[in-house]
């Protein structure tokens, strides 16, 4: 059995950490979100992989090559123009000579997920399997639909709040027979504008064909779909790891709970440290930092005298000024804090924080939630960013400014100093 990962779209609600990366190699404890979906795919005893590819395509093939490194024998075909999860499929087609697994590459899952679909597969010979998890809000997914003795019908991508049949949610797991290309080929485009793969599973169920559900625990999946969104999918990967103290700790440095010290990684004296908190290659932190629960600091990090940070991903070679503050944040890669920088993560009245995603203000029903930065951004001295703030790629940030709003990339904000009044010296009497 051969697997086919989908990993050709942008991730356009992540901007502007996706303005320089696919969605899909965002690092969370140090590993890109499809290297993820790739360790699923080899516990379940696959090792033949292909990998759809679109947007910075070749950014996926530069990070993962041909997969011989992992054990893997890694392919990749590319979908020429983004047309949905049916067209995407269909360009994989060449490659796939019988049953094959088919997996969403910007998700989140438990490494048994893979196998047990396979199992599933096997014991029951179906045409199809599909994963499925209950969720709290099934209107922002394809909701599955049930027929009365509990057998899959069809599948409602987005319905509105009243059209709602179940919570049960497409978990973009998929064991496929070879069948399903011929069904690909007579999906119409959807009123998205997609060919929509799960039609093809709404055709085979209308035909009396054999689709099998498999309901996963809501403990065993994540959908990343939002930037605070990265924030939770990051405490759900690192309770999930193994983590291990292989560094340099030095005399002083206090460790509390599960923390992850990579072999190359160093943390200096009085820096105290409430896991879970994953830190990775060539990272220096301290001396006298407070790094609290939830933070992955990437590689070639440095945290630099009398730092907190809580909660917070920041990636690979960043710097993060003494005396500065990062809560509930995002920081992508090469950014630089100036002394001093503060970011804000808790509004005076208390209220859920506001971010803008798409170009359109989304409640993102956190009480606590810090900013996010794109790649290559750089802050002064003394500033401070109020909660909800996005910063696009190389924007650079002057010194003691107050940012309550998102900066576009390649921006320079500078304060304009009015002028001042000098006194005159009582040594000049």
């Amino acid at each position: 059995m051969k697997a086919v990962l989908l990993a050709a779209g942008e991730g356009q609600r992540l901007q502007p950490l996706t303005s320089t990366r696919p969605k899909h190699l965002i690092k969370i404890a140090g590993k890109p979100i499809l290297q993820f979906c790739l360790d699923a795919v080899k516990t379940a005893g696959i090792t033949d992989v292909v990998i759809v590819t679109h947007y910075m395509g070749e950014k996926i093939k530069d990070y993962f090559g041909d997969g011989s490194s992992q054990g893997l024998k890694i392919s990749y075909v590319e979908q020429k123009m983004l047309g949905g999860t049916g067209n995407a499929t269909m360009v994989a087609e060449s490659f796939v000579e019988d049953e094959f697994v088919l997996i969403y590459g910007d998700l989140l899952f438990a490494q048994n997920t893979v196998k047990q679909a396979v199992d599933m597969y096997e014991t029951f010979k179906p045409q199809a399997v599909i994963a499925a998890v209950a969720v709290d809000e099934p209107k922002n997914y394809g909701i599955i639909e049930l027929t009365d003795d509990k057998e899959f019908k069809s599948i409602i991508e987005k319905p509105q709040s009243g059209d709602v049949p179940s919570n049960l949610v497409n978990a973009g797991v998929y064991v496929f027979s070879k069948t399903v290309f011929e069904k690909l080929g007579q999906v119409k485009k959807s009123v998205r504008g997609e060919w929509e793969l799960t039609d093809a599973l709404t055709m085979l169920a209308s035909e009396g064909k054999t689709v099998k559900v498999l309901e996963l625990d809501k403990k065993a999946w994540f959908d990343v779909g939002r930037p605070w969104d990265l924030l939770d999918a990051n405490i759900w990967v690192l309770n999930h790891m193994d983590l291990q103290v292989l560094g340099v700790v030095e005399q002083g440095v206090h460790l509390f709970g599960r923390v992850h010290v990579a072999k190359t990684a160093r943390i200096r004296s009085g820096v105290y440290i409430e896991g879970p908190v994953f830190i990775d290659e060539g990272a220096d932190v301290g001396p006298n930092c407070f790094i609290r629960s939830g933070t992955c600091l990437g590689k070639k990090t440095r945290v630099g005298n009398a730092v907190e940070i809580k909660n917070s991903l920041i990636m690979d070679n960043t710097h993060v000024g003494h005396l500065s503050y990062v809560g509930d944040s995002i920081i992508g890669e090469n950014c630089n804090f100036g002394a001093g920088t503060i970011t804000a993560n808790l509004r005076f009245d208390c209220d859920s924080i506001k971010m803008t995603v798409k170009d359109k203000k989304v409640d993102t029903g956190k009480r606590k939630l810090g900013v996010v930065f794109a790649d290559n951004v750089k802050t002064g001295i003394n500033v401070s960013f109020m909660p909800g703030v996005k910063i696009g790629t190389d924007s650079w940030v002057g010194a003691n400014l107050v940012v309550d709003s998102d900066v576009p990339e390649c921006s320079i904000l500078q304060l304009k100093q009015q002028g001042y009044v000098q006194l005159k010296s009582k040594f000049d009497e």
